[in-house]
């Protein structure tokens, strides 16, 4: 019964924090976390335990395939060297400097590792604390860190458990091995889910069908990268990479707007109840520690967060002139940001599901039988610190202002850019179109006309609405409206792979037009 009263329990929970959240202008997942933390004092809950498992299984494939179906992959491209900096190098220093700390509050070596590989990982679900403050290119730049610096971590601890119970001995090849299984493997592993279903899906026209295979694909490369031993994490990001850059070609407009809708609200309840759980389970952590060792392990966790922080500001700050020292082509100049902007970056890096699901993944013997040395204070530690750095978002908008981040206006430039495009190409293929379709000279008239105004609003106005939306019309309008509405997806899908827009802006367009053919087709014989 206990389940059923969890769910309902969560549910409530969520409800509140979001309007809490809308009301206070308190980040949601801080507002869950607080929540969390109160019904763990209620015994039947505080006694609850969250099987890493289920946090590795259940959670992170669907929340980082989603993450990573959002992202935009252009900007991944662009920023490649500094994502790529920042989702290995700075995971590899960052482990170091918490292991160094804790070996200083008086952890042995093994155990200070993998607790600096716990808390190493941003998380990408957490970036989400600060989405609406930042500029998008900023914003996108931090979610592909934190869905790309999981695969690191995770070698990590795998190395520094396997060292504490005496299964792995370190070499350099050894542990070289270990990377290039983990990223390639992961991979692989992704690429080759998203390609099998891709190509299912494309045969198939059922709405609920298109839905589950949607569903499907994050497990599938989950499962597939696991049976290698490979990065879980790694695939499932893959996987919605790619099926971010097929699904406009092959999906219909019912299955993508099904599939929004429903990722949407799963991904917004998945994520709150895992930082509910989080609340929760901190009460058991508190629980494994008492006296003199609580008191040690709560300095290590104010300790931690300061040296977390520390070492990824100074890290963003150094590489960032390491590369102007090295890279002076005009186009690195273009990509340089500003001091404020670099510090709001080095605040913004939060700690959530994977750092949970390492921490209590953490074996609790040795081969030799013997308890797993400071299980209890790595637990504690995890959980203290990923509180500890969801609580500056409560700061971090003010910190936002102070920044003067200049504006994003490339977004709206691109969507522009891509209204007038499509619309011209949509204009010019029309008499084709009509031909090809063989309509009533009446209804191609009619919707020339419309279209001529349509252009002249865009161009006249760039703020103007401009989504094509006419009034539908019996017959032939209708089929040719569907027409012109194939002919603008072909175009749009065009000036992305020519990099001419951005991901995001793609899907803004492509949920208009969708929307737009919905109407069509659902009531065809309706006049507005």
């Amino acid at each position: 019964m206990l389940g059923l009263e969890l769910v309902v329990v969560i549910g409530a929970a969520l409800v509140a924090c979001r309007i809490g959240a809308q009301r206070t202008g308190i980040a949601a997942p801080v507002l869950q976390l607080g929540v969390g933390v109160l019904l763990g004092l209620i015994p039947a809950f505080g006694a609850l335990e969250l099987p890493s498992e289920v946090v590795l299984l259940l959670f992170l494939p669907a929340l980082l395939w989603w993450e990573a179906f959002n992202t935009s992959l252009r900007e991944i491209r662009r920023y490649r060297r500094g994502i790529f900096l920042t989702s290995t190098i700075l995971v590899v220093l960052t482990a170091g400097a918490i292991a160094a700390t804790a070996h200083a509050f008086g952890l042995p070596w093994g155990p200070a590792w993998v607790l600096g590989a716990a808390l190493a990982p941003t998380d990408a679900t957490a970036v989400n604390v600060v989405s609406r403050y930042l500029p998008r290119r900023q914003l996108m730049v931090l979610r592909a860190e934190s869905l790309v610096n999981d695969g690191t971590a995770l070698v990590v601890f795998g190395l520094a458990v396997g060292v504490v119970v005496g299964e792995q001995h370190l070499s350099a090849v050894h542990v070289g091995w270990e990377f290039i299984v983990s990223y390639a493997g992961g991979i692989g592993a992704g690429v080759l889910s998203a390609v099998l279903w891709v190509m299912v899906r494309r045969k198939v026209t059922d709405t609920i069908t298109a839905s589950t295979i949607f569903f499907l694909i994050p497990f599938t490369g989950y499962l597939l990268a696991e049976l290698i031993h490979a990065s879980g994490v790694l695939a499932a990001v893959a996987a919605g990479l790619i099926v971010s850059q097929t699904s406009p070609v092959y999906g219909s407009a019912p299955a993508r707007r099904q599939v929004f809708a429903t990722w949407g609200f799963a991904t917004f309840l998945l994520n709150g109840a895992l930082f509910v759980l989080i609340g929760i389970e901190s009460q058991a952590a508190v629980r494994g520690m008492e006296g003199a060792d609580l008191r040690q392990a709560l300095g290590l966790v104010v300790a931690t967060a300061l040296v977390m922080v520390a070492v990824r500001l100074a890290f963003l700050y150094i590489s960032a002139y390491l590369i102007r020292l090295i890279d002076r082509r005009p186009k690195q100049r273009l990509l340089r940001v500003s001091n404020r902007s670099r510090f709001v970056a080095g605040l913004s890096g939060f700690r959530g599901a994977i750092s949970l699901a390492i921490a209590i993944a953490v074996p609790t013997t040795l081969d030799s039988g013997a308890p797993f040395p400071a299980r209890d204070t790595i637990v504690f530690v995890t959980f203290g610190v990923i509180v500890v750095m969801l609580l500056p978002a409560i700061f971090l908008p003010a910190v936002i202002r102070w920044a003067r981040l200049p504006a994003d206006t490339e977004p709206d430039e691109e969507l522009h850019y891509a209204r007038l495009r499509t619309s011209n190409a949509a204009a010019e293929a029309l008499p084709r179109l009509a031909a090809e379709l063989d309509v009533h000279a009446d209804a191609l008239s009619r919707l020339q006309t419309e279209m001529r105004e349509h252009l002249d609003l865009l161009e006249a106005d760039p703020d103007e609405d401009g989504d094509g939306t006419v009034p539908r019309v019996h017959g032939d309008y209708d089929r040719l409206r569907l027409a012109v509405i194939a002919e603008k997806r072909t175009v749009l899908v065009r000036l992305r792979n020519e990099r001419r827009i951005d991901d995001a802006v793609l899907r803004q367009m492509q949920y208009r037009l969708d929307i737009e053919e919905m109407r069509l087709l659902e009531d065809p014989d309706q006049d507005d």
